[in-house]
């Protein structure tokens, strides 16, 4: 299955900072048992690179990729690391470029008709929307997408269980981003247990709106 048809999938790929390297591995764990196999690992933390290469080697069933990434550097010390995937807060031509050269899958942030047009022109069908309910939410994304009816929308920022199902019951929508799963509090705190429930509930919303 292609890369962002697993995504689609998959309905949600959780924003995760790893403070510790060692929580790194019990939260991708914890994720999976949720019924989540995506997680983007954000470079805001120097053991970002520690985590990903820790998930990549002990937990196979989960699709670790890199979140944050803003310049080619970044990228490339990620995918050493071993992550699948690029995400980046904003689009990056230099990153966007990087990955499609190394067969990367990489989700640049659009949010505006122009970034979009940019992202269409380096051959991209799926962007993210960043942050999400600053920009207009899912009005300001079912605007853009009667425009760019073949683009995909990966929402992040201001997304939680609340209004997850709002979201997810677009057909514009690729997936859905977010800490609310997986918080750094509860990373933190060891609150696998909570992570792996919130997650499973997380899938359930998002398979009910897809109904």
């Amino acid at each position: 299955m292609e890369f962002m048809e697993k995504v689609k999938k998959c309905g949600i790929v959780p924003v995760v900072v790893i403070e510790n390297v060692e929580d790194a591995v019990p939260t991708a764990k914890a994720l999976l048992g949720g019924g989540i196999c995506f997680m983007e690992i954000t470079f805001r933390t120097a053991c970002a690179a520690d985590a990903i290469s820790q998930v990549a080697k002990e937990v196979p069933d989960m699709v670790v990729g890199a979140g944050t990434i803003l310049n080619k550097e970044q990228a490339e010390k990620a995918v050493k690391a071993g992550a699948s995937f690029i995400v980046s807060p904003g689009l990056s031509e230099e990153v966007v470029t990087w990955c499609i050269e190394n067969k990367i899958p990489v989700v640049p942030g659009c949010v505006t008709p122009s970034e979009i047009m940019k992202a269409k022109a380096l051959g991209l069908s799926v962007v993210k929307f960043f942050p999400a309910q600053v920009y207009g939410g899912m009005k300001a994304i079912k605007a853009l997408s009667a425009v760019f009816r073949d683009m995909l929308f990966l929402p992040t920022g201001g997304v939680n269980a609340d209004n997850l199902g709002e979201f997810a019951k677009e057909k514009c929508i690729a997936a859905i981003g977010g800490s609310w799963v997986c918080t750094g509090k509860d990373i933190s705190a060891h609150e696998f247990t909570k992570i792996e429930n919130l997650s499973r509930e997380a899938v359930e919303i998002i398979a009910e709106a897809r109904k």
